[in-house]
């Protein structure tokens, strides 16, 4: 597809890719080029449609032929220091010289993204912390592992390079064990089981994760479950993920055909109120909100301490939405 002179006038930069640059990937030949903006940065501009090869979208991992022509803008580059957000209070759970652990709430961004580089817990912790780690680069201090934005509870963060790279280690080994608890929908039937699938992206709604068959773009997932209580039409349950995929525990739900109660973007409904419980509304005087974000709270987190070499466990008490929605279920629910 020919470009006009207009439109070519439009992109911020343009290039021809040579002999030797045939089938080097878009994503790494960008890296090459312009080193001052990451991977990442530019998979994400790619994926948008501002990054095109001879005047078409690709994808990030498209190869080169000789004699493309590569096109586009530069991602929109993040503030050289993250601002600091004195508003945002931190509940702690564990502090020492080397590592912080801390409950996080509902409605909090782990990390700044998509222009937002403010409001989040790295914010927070620019202004509750002097020393935090730079592993992750310079806008993720601290942060060696995330929790959606309406996740709540247990997160680790580093306050030197050294920690936060032996307990990122400790992820990718596996040996960090996680629980997490849930409310899903309906009865579900077995006791316990283990979910191993695919997953990847969403091939047109790009929040959105899928399970799939197995796919160069997907990546293994696995997830095992305990059955806690069941109520009429709500489990309480405990997910062990084995892996840390993207919206992993809420995609395996769904697939079990048990989303996640009040997750919004697998299942549509956004709140759940004390009357959907009741059998009968015929006393029911004033309607209570029970909680309006997934029911899905990182309950406990097991790691090595780098430092001590202690095994160490954290516990994150339930917030209030959660609490409330299950003293509801026990009232009402059964």
């Amino acid at each position: 597809m020919e470009q006009s002179e207009d439109e070519q006038y439009e992109w911020q930069f343009c290039h021809i890719a040579t002999e030797t640059e045939h089938e080097k990937r878009l994503d790494h030949w960008l890296v090459e080029l312009h080193p001052q903006i990451s991977r990442s940065q530019w998979q994400k501009a790619i994926s948008a449609g501002t990054v095109q090869v001879s005047g078409e979208t690709v994808k990030p991992s498209h190869r080169l032929r000789s004699g493309d022509e590569i096109a586009g803008n530069y991602p929109e580059q993040a503030p050289a220091t993250l601002p600091a957000a004195p508003e945002i209070s931190l509940d702690i759970l564990y502090e020492d010289d080397f590592l912080i652990v801390l409950n996080k709430p509902a409605k909090l961004i782990v990390h700044p993204g998509k222009a937002n580089y403010g409001g989040t817990l790295a914010n927070a912790l620019v202004h509750h912390f002097e020393l935090l780690s730079q592993s992750g680069g310079a806008h993720r201090p601290g942060i060696i592992h995330r929790l959606d934005r309406d996740t709540t509870g247990v997160i680790a963060i580093a306050k030197d390079d050294q920690t936060h790279d032996a307990i990122a280690s400790q992820f990718a080994d596996r040996t960090v064990e996680k629980e997490y608890r849930a409310l899903v929908w309906g009865k579900m039937e077995f006791d316990a089981d283990r979910i191993e699938t695919h997953i990847r992206a969403h091939s047109k709604h790009r929040e959105k994760m899928v399970v799939c068959g197995p796919d160069p773009e997907a990546r293994i997932a696995i997830t095992h479950y305990e059955v806690l209580e069941r109520f009429r039409n709500i489990t309480s349950v405990k997910l062990l993920p084995k892996t840390g995929r993207t919206h992993q525990l809420r995609v395996h739900m769904q697939h079990l055909g048990h989303p996640i109660v009040t997750d919004s973007l697998y299942r549509g409904r956004a709140q759940l109120t004390l009357g959907d419980l009741m059998i009968s509304r015929e006393h029911l005087q004033e309607d209570q909100l029970l909680i309006e974000r997934q029911a899905l709270h990182a309950f406990r987190l097991e790691l090595t301490h780098p430092q001590t070499g202690e095994r160490m466990k954290f516990e994150a008490p339930f917030p209030e939405d959660f609490a409330r929605t299950l003293a509801a279920l026990e009232q009402y629910g059964r």
